[in-house]
């Protein structure tokens, strides 16, 4: 339960006042919920206003505070601008020019009175002239006129200077928490206490060191949770699963593991026999062969009288690997079952009692099979598949699945960078997959310019014609996700034209998980031969005879994104093409993300030079994250302060008394802050 210190902290946005039904629906467009949230919305610019006596053409284009008084107003045409000419003390002209709501402006600047006004000057021919002043009050009232102004990130129908009175109102009811960073660290870098680092974060550009306490905060939140997670882990007593080898030896692979996967099956093997449950993340590249070490550590926990499950993210997967596992499995005695959002009735009512009763061995699904309907007479392991909304607390939530923990696996083809590994999976054992499985083909990347589009369809008309199948990812377009729509529409009526209709299929993220899923099914059927889609193809779909990837606007993607992209291809025995179209205007960085993309298919080596291009965005992905988002920390510091949060958070676990000890008091109430409770929880239910 939250400590009641925070209590005004979490309270509803609407508290503050001034916020109304009005204002309170662009806040939560942002995010902004509760008074927490908007003390946590860091100003992202800083406006300087020069105060000046009199207005001077060298400092046009600044933002000035100027004492004026209005003397002429001037409007050219009905709808047109409506300028009042006014003086400043030396006499000089300044025009402040309105593009709507005259009547406003004259009730705001009346003639013959003076008014103080700010905002940016500009020159127009012989002219200085200010454009909708932010401010134009009576000198009187003019006194806190702030010569240095927060900038914040806005939503429509808020402006700056709501958000940054209700940022002041979120300060003043900032409570005096007690110290939980480690005085030593606290001394070396000599950070402010944690409410004073809030305030000068909202006040000062220079507050460097503000926020970067704050990001530590945050980050160290992030560490002490993955580590309580663990701690807590390690008490619970599981069931070791120690396997016969009967299954496995008798699986008829058509290749012989790889080193890397012969490693990884040993490290989970060597986990199950623990009474600790294992909690172990398989980082593999795309086409590493995560997949045959997840069936051998299934094979693991049924050869030990246990059921296992895997996880995938969307049924289309769910089903791709219930299809090569029950192929695989022909002959030897284990019993698979599937359970999505589609099975009903008596199929449905025959899966969960073959659980129930333990005659299925292997359930494979979606997040159907942890429902609270279903019920597992031994779950012994869960296997997660490229699950990135799968955090920390879903991970908990297994637990209660089973009479005792199951062990855990999660894979992600996501190459992680190994500093970014701790703030993501930090409770977690790692393994890698750092070899391709023998016969993997490589993937001929190129790099061609836009302006070659036409060249491009022709071919891909010829690779049709070969009865090959392609994918064609749209642009990435920042203003919206509509706009990626509108672009991936827009190129798949053209190629329906060039084409037919009856051969090109279209998926992006506004469309309906069934709906989507039925156009992946026809183009793996290859009952379609292009496959248009917006940014994101689903991870893992495995269609061997899709040869070409065209990747449009290709310098607006982080290069994790593309290696993802790339890996769609290169499934099967034949030949495959990457083509990345390129823009004209390009980057250094971009420039350099394709040369990279041409160079190599290692996406160990793609992430870590991701991280040094662009900084971790990219890989941490927030957007397409389910674990705690970092609100105040941003990807350079994540790097650079991870560590050092981590060694920070160790020695509270071991040395300095855990959460019971006056420090350990003070992290809880840090964990609650930063909305890591869920450790917390963990640890007082067992």
């Amino acid at each position: 339960m939250r400590p009641d210190i925070l209590n005004p902290l979490f309270a509803e946005v609407e508290v503050l006042k001034g916020v109304g039904p009005g204002l309170a629906r662009p806040l939560k467009r942002l995010g902004l919920d509760r008074v927490v949230d908007i003390l946590f919305h860091l100003p992202v610019n800083w406006i300087d206003r020069k105060k000046v006596d009199a207005i001077d053409m060298a400092d046009a284009g600044r933002v000035v505070t100027v004492e004026v008084t209005p003397v002429d107003y001037r409007q050219s045409g009905g709808r047109g601008p409506f300028r009042v000419a006014a003086r400043d003390r030396a006499g000089n002209i300044l025009t402040l020019t309105y593009f709507n709501n005259p009547g406003w402006a004259r009730k705001q600047l009346p003639l013959g009175e003076a008014r103080v006004v700010s905002g940016r000057m500009d020159s127009w021919g012989m002219e200085l002239q200010m454009v909708h002043p932010d401010y134009a009050l009576p000198p009187e009232e003019a006194g806190d006129l702030p010569e240095r102004e927060p900038v914040y990130s806005l939503s429509e129908g808020l402006s700056n200077r709501r958000l940054a009175d209700f940022a002041a109102q979120a300060l003043a009811r900032l409570p005096a928490l007690d110290e939980w960073i480690e005085p030593s660290v606290l001394t070396t870098r000599g950070w402010p206490r944690w409410e004073e680092a809030l305030r000068l974060a909202h006040a000062s550009p220079g507050a460097g060191g503000a926020r970067e306490r704050l990001a530590y905060d945050e980050i160290f939140a992030n560490q002490l949770a993955l580590m309580l997670v663990r701690a807590s882990s390690r008490k619970r007593r599981g069931q070791p699963l120690k396997g016969d080898g009967r299954l496995r030896d008798a699986l008829k692979l058509p290749y012989a593991p790889t080193g890397a996967q012969s490693r990884a099956i040993a490290e989970i093997e060597g986990d199950l026999q623990q009474v600790q449950p294992m909690l172990r993340l398989l980082q593999g590249d795309v086409g590493s062969g995560k997949t045959l070490v997840a069936l051998m550590s299934m094979l693991i926990a049924v050869e030990a009288g246990a059921q296992a499950a895997l996880l995938a993210p969307t049924e289309i997967l769910a089903r791709q690997h219930f299809e090569n596992i029950t192929r695989q499995l022909a002959g030897l005695p284990v019993n698979v079952a599937i359970l999505t959002g589609r099975e009903k009735g008596k199929a449905r009512e025959s899966t969960l009692m073959g659980l129930a009763d333990g005659s299925i061995d292997i359930l494979i699904g979606t997040h159907a099979i942890f429902q609270q309907a279903v019920q597992y007479r031994r779950l012994g392991l869960a296997v997660v598949d490229e699950q990135h909304r799968f955090g920390v607390a879903q991970r908990m939530m297994l637990a209660s699945k089973a009479e005792r923990p199951p062990h855990l696996l999660v894979m992600t083809a996501t190459p992680i960078p190994r500093t970014l590994t701790l703030t993501q999976y930090g409770e977690m054992d790692v393994s890698r997959l750092d070899e391709m499985p023998p016969g993997r083909q490589p993937i001929e990347t190129r790099v061609m310019s836009c302006d070659r589009l036409p060249e491009i369809v022709e071919a891909l008309g010829r690779h049709i014609q070969s009865g090959g199948q392609a994918y064609w990812v749209c642009p990435l377009v920042e203003e919206s996700e509509n706009s990626d729509q509108a672009a991936a529409e827009d190129r798949a009526e053209t190629l329906r034209t060039i084409f037919g209709a009856d051969r090109v299929g279209l998926v992006h993220g506004r469309m309906k998980g069934p709906e989507k899923d039925a156009v992946m099914a026809a183009f793996q059927r290859a009952e379609l031969n292009v496959l248009v889609a917006t940014t994101v193809i689903e991870v893992g779909v495995d269609v061997p005879n899709a040869t070409l990837m065209i990747v449009e606007g290709a310098e607006r993607f982080g290069l994790a994104q593309l290696h993802q992209l790339r890996g769609r291809v290169g499934r099967g025995e034949g030949r495959s093409v990457c083509l990345l179209l390129r823009g004209n205007a390009l980057s250094e960085t971009g420039r350099a993300r394709l040369a990279l993309m041409r160079e190599t298919n290692d996406g160990f080596r793609i992430a870590e030079e991701d991280l040094r291009l662009r900084g971790a965005g990219e890989i941490l992905g927030t957007k397409q994250s389910g674990e705690a988002q970092f609100r105040l920390a941003d990807p350079e510091q994540i790097q650079h302060l991870a560590q050092m949060a981590s060694d920070d958070a160790r020695l509270l676990v071991d040395r300095d008394g855990g959460l019971d000890a006056p420090r350990g008091q003070a992290a809880r109430v840090l964990l609650y802050l930063m909305e890591r409770d869920a450790a917390v929880e963990l640890l007082r239910s067992g």
